[in-house]
């Protein structure tokens, strides 16, 4: 402990400290007192939650600013509460975690009769207005005790679901008291959505009560931002939308509306009918459609007519006591971005053909972002400073320059905590899954590749493909068969709740023999998600994560090439295949304790381009296996042998 800051060893609740944990801490704390940002890269195992925490938290007091910790998954918002728990037995410390409205509602009716968010908050509301929902009438009715309940929350760390708990035993909304608690505590665990969704920051800080001036910012697993920008300043129209939209016009006699709905339907079919999954539509696209249906040469004028009838059929709904939903309206909504968007060189326009979750096919329209920074900019600008972290972000100039960090941030990457003998990184030479070498023969020696991998692991084998369409592959060349463990297989269209109960019954059975996980590289098992010890000895890499090549992609690697000259495709193609693999790669090693293996299974991992984007503890002491059978089984049998 006096490897650090007096007033920051106050707050580190353990004993030891990691190895390395020290110099993240220090790193960060520096930064936090210069009222710079940081963007820091620490692998698994480092203990990055409490550092980061620890760091923060005497400027935060001794200055009474805020901390948003943002990160992806329940189970880490849960982490971040249960590190502040720990250090609030040495100094008093507050905090809470937020979930989602839906999430955290113990209204039977509001659950039952919502079949997505969107109708939800209509019920919701509605019950509210309307006084028919117990739990909020509540508040009013038990003033009392809920005051009683609020200085109690605001006393000590509290997870979402402790919230939950109280509120059931008393008879309270949860999201209402998690809201009304929010201004009392220091450290709020919470999503990206809502920092980083524009229309939900701007509620979300009024509940706050405090400007985003006064906030540090600190965002885990940061790698997912980029992506998870792009897709907030994005926008969809399904065809079902549009088709429900003719039906409401025709229902309150808007024919046309009904008219112009029908011809939108009728080209949208017409266009998706025998063509690519992804093609880029014009932006004249709709102008056109909507002057040769309906005669208006003025597009805002038109949407502007749509979004005042589709407030006209909410009202109505709403006076008569029905859900106030309008099809026409979200119609319109998605009508003004196409307008807002127009001669904006950061979206292109997609149509695109998908299977929908009832397993037919369908059609959608887009409006795809390609620049993060339109998101993050304006967040990164206006916060007290700013802690970017993940096990995955170099390069850093690379992020930095994407989501437009400021120019005063300090840049670091922090060494593995865990020993190198710990760790055997491999890549194997003879196999890939590049597009023009995808051959059953292929697929054939990829499975006997994983059969040698799974054959000499103790226990659990994860094998992460590059993509739904190779797993596939692997299943339908006979892979199951190959195996002498049990095989449990990701699926396109599982929900969360489906993969955790499938990832929970791999993780038993590593007390029992062992068993290997089949899942895709960027998916829900390749990220956020820890098999420490036994519960993952190895992992195979098949293949590099490229993305398909169609029009957003490409349109995504010219937006970069235009912002960053000669970096598009490293931006927009290169880095976040290399992240996924990077990510995925890391599963079986959370502590500075756990030993496994890598394995990747794609020889272009080993030319110097590629391997420059891996995590040092990986590229560092990769070994390159020559393209025979058995050596696989040598370097495996030889490294378990010795960490045993």
């Amino acid at each position: 402990m006096n490897k650090l800051a007096q007033k920051v060893a106050e707050y580190f609740p353990y004993t030891e400290m990691r190895r390395f944990q020290d110099d993240f801490i220090n790193t960060v704390h520096s930064a936090i007192e210069e009222h710079r940002s940081v963007i820091i890269e620490g692998s698994n195992g480092l203990g990055k939650t409490v550092a980061v925490l620890s760091a923060c938290l005497p400027t935060v007091i001794e200055n009474k600013l805020k901390v948003l910790f943002v990160a992806r998954t329940h189970r880490q918002h849960d982490r971040i509460i249960e590190e502040l728990a720990e250090i609030s037995k040495k100094q008093p410390v507050t905090g809470i975690s937020v979930r989602g409205k839906r999430e955290m509602c113990l209204n039977h009716m509001a659950k039952t009769y919502s079949s997505d968010l969107h109708t939800f908050m209509e019920i919701c509301e509605l019950l509210k207005a309307r006084k028919k929902c117990p739990l909020y009438q509540n508040i009013e009715y038990k003033s009392q005790i809920y005051f009683e309940i609020l200085e109690q929350v605001a006393l000590r760390p509290y997870k979402a679901s402790e919230i939950q708990s109280i509120c059931r035993r008393h008879g309270f909304c949860p999201y209402e008291l998690v809201k009304a608690a929010l201004s009392e505590v220091s450290v709020v665990a919470l999503s990206y959505l809502y920092v980083f969704d524009p229309m939900i920051r701007n509620v979300f800080l009024k509940n706050l009560e405090t400007p985003l001036d006064r906030m540090i910012l600190i965002i885990d697993e940061a790698h997912n931002l980029p992506e998870t920008a792009v897709d907030i300043a994005s926008f969809t129209l399904p065809l079902f939308t549009v088709r429900q939209a003719e039906n409401e016009a025709k229902k309150f006699r808007y024919l046309e509306v009904a008219d112009f709905a029908n011809a939108l339907k009728v080209e949208i079919e017409r266009r998706a009918e025998n063509s690519p999954k992804e093609q880029e539509m014009p932006e004249s696209f709709i102008s056109d459609l909507i002057q040769e249906r309906v005669g208006e040469g003025d597009f805002q004028k038109f949407c502007e007519g749509l979004h005042s009838k589709g407030n006209a059929i909410k009202r109505s709904l709403f006076s008569e006591g029905k859900y106030p939903r309008s099809y026409i309206h979200g119609l319109s909504e998605f009508l003004k971005k196409w307008l807002e968007t127009a001669d904006d060189y950061a979206y292109i326009r997609t149509l695109n053909r998908y299977i929908s979750r009832r397993g037919g096919e369908t059609a959608k329209l887009e409006i795809v972002a390609l620049d993060p920074a339109k998101i993050t900019a304006p967040v990164f600008s206006s916060t007290y400073c700013n802690v970017v972290m993940s096990g995955t972000l170099q390069p850093l100039e690379a992020y930095k320059k994407m989501t437009q960090l400021p120019e005063d941030t300090i840049e670091k990457v922090v060494p593995a905590p865990f020993p190198q003998e710990h760790i055997l990184p491999l890549v194997c030479c003879g196999v890939t899954t590049a597009m023009e070498k995808r051959t059953y023969k292929m697929y054939d020696k990829l499975v006997k590749r994983i059969s040698e991998v799974v054959k000499n692991t103790p226990k659990n084998t994860g094998v992460f493909a590059a993509s739904f369409e190779v797993l596939e592959a692997l299943v339908a060349a006979g892979l199951e068969k190959a195996l002498d463990k049990q095989l449990f297989c990701e699926r396109r269209h599982m929900n969360s709740r489906e993969n955790e109960k499938m990832v929970a019954a791999f993780k038993r059975c590593a007390t029992n023999g062992g068993a290997v996980l089949l899942g895709v590289q960027g998916g829900r098992s390749s990220e956020g998600v820890d098999f420490p010890g036994d519960q993952m000895n190895s992992v195979a890499i098949v293949g590099l994560p490229y993305s398909e090549p169609t029009p957003r992609i490409k349109a995504q690697i010219n937006y970069f090439e235009k912002m960053f000259p000669t970096y598009g495709r490293e931006y927009g193609y290169v880095l976040p295949a290399m992240k996924k693999a990077s990510q995925a790669a890391g599963r079986p090693i959370r502590t500075p304790i756990d030993k496994g293996a890598i394995i990747f299974m794609d020889y272009r991992f080993a030319a110097a381009y590629c391997k420059s984007f891996l995590p040092a503890w990986i590229k560092d002491h990769l070994k390159i296996m020559p393209d025979e059978e058995g050596v696989i089984s040598r370097e495996l049998g030889w490294f378990f042998r010795r960490v045993s």
